[in-house]
């Protein structure tokens, strides 16, 4: 099994790295924390780079490529700190995409802008399908659903939802009084629908509280397993994007490393820093593995998806926490200061271990898939 990236992988991963480095937006995240209202909006960066159309077929105009070439893009993403908002739209195209919608060609084009409203598939720990809740640990139920006629008519709330404030079209997944889960696209000007704009720790990673009152959308043609295949492409992305900042925390502790002195010595060549450095490239290696493996599972071995993409996102999550503290650690007081940006990736590190059931939560996963039930 051949892992190496092919041309068009590593072409897209540069022209990313390349599209990404136009926008200052590590000094961005600086001044978000300020005034969280002067975050660029990145979505003409994700139009013309084509990137609204990456699970979207060739037929509907998009590029037809799959959830490994969509995490290379947003590992470049993390790296940076760019609020590009591929965690609200590649899982809503993925949806999209499979109910062969209307919808298709104008995402493409970048004329709508949809975003997924995340919805965890059951598990044996919560067996009923869930939106995350405004407060508390205790995951919330579905909105509801009324089927009438070709509409669906959605009552209910999903929080912090990743870049619903800039939507044109929300993804929901709903349930009806008589359990049936679906998908139902509702544009966010309908009557009945509000996205209250939420910052939480994080300014680089904006969030909405959606609310739906009566609100009418169109129904979806998929299946429950299109809806869990998109809980679990959220989970890669997360992932992807957290191994991009990982990368980027290595990269600068190291440096610093070799050029700070302390006793006439750079501090790298101490044991506490040699060591703990090398525990960052240990954890940034596995979770690379996994990505390969998540990216892979998808397109190659689907029932394998769900613990390919929950493991990547429990490794990720834990290796950005660990490297961004390490960050910290390595850069000394100058480390712990607004002014550096060690404090950003510890930022990032904190909301994405708690985003889309968080990686407590795809740690239960992982158990839940590899161990056979008693």
């Amino acid at each position: 099994m051949n892992f190496a990236l092919s041309d068009e992988q590593e072409f897209l991963r540069e022209a990313a790295r390349g599209a990404l480095a136009r926008h200052k937006t590590i000094e961005a995240a600086h001044a978000a924390l300020e005034d969280p209202a002067s975050l660029p909006d990145l979505w003409p960066t994700v139009v013309e780079a084509g990137w609204t159309g990456l699970l979207i077929g060739e037929d509907a105009g998009g590029a037809g490529l799959g959830v490994f070439e969509a995490m290379l893009v947003s590992e470049e993403a993390g790296r940076v700190l760019a609020a590009v908002p591929l965690l609200g739209l590649v899982p809503a195209t993925a949806i999209l995409n499979a109910a062969a919608d209307e919808s298709l060609e104008a995402v493409v084009s970048g004329e709508l802008r949809p975003v997924y409203v995340a919805a965890r598939p059951p598990s044996e720990l919560e067996p009923r399908w869930t939106v995350e809740p405004p407060s508390g640990v205790a995951r919330a139920p579905l909105p509801r659903a009324r089927i009438d006629a070709d509409a669906v008519v959605l009552d209910g709330k999903a929080a912090f939802v990743p870049d619903a404030a800039g939507a044109d079209l929300l993804v929901a997944v709903a349930e009806t009084a008589d359990g049936q889960v679906l998908a139902a696209a509702v544009a966010t000007g309908a009557e009945g629908v509000t996205t209250e704009p939420v910052v939480r720790y994080d300014p680089t990673r904006p969030l909405g509280n959606v609310t739906f009152a009566g609100a009418r959308g169109r129904r979806l043609s998929v299946d429950e397993d299109d809806l869990a295949d998109a809980w679990y492409v959220a989970q890669s992305l997360i992932a992807a994007e957290s191994l991009g900042a990982v990368q980027t925390c290595l990269d600068s502790s190291v440096a610093y490393a070799k050029e700070r002195f302390t006793f006439g010595r750079p501090i790298g060549s101490y044991q506490a820093i040699k060591h703990e450095l090398t525990e960052v490239l240990r954890r940034l290696e596995n979770v690379r593995g996994l990505q390969y493996y998540a990216g892979w599972a998808r397109g190659s071995k689907p029932e394998e998806f769900p613990l390919a993409a929950s493991a990547a996102r429990a490794a990720s999550g834990r290796a950005l926490d660990f490297a961004a503290r390490s960050m910290i650690n390595v850069h000394g007081g100058i480390g712990a200061t607004w002014e550096h940006d060690a404090p950003l990736f510890f930022r990032r590190a904190q909301l994405s271990r708690r985003l889309r059931g968080g990686t407590h939560d795809a740690t239960d996963r992982v158990a839940e898939e590899s161990l056979p039930a008693a």
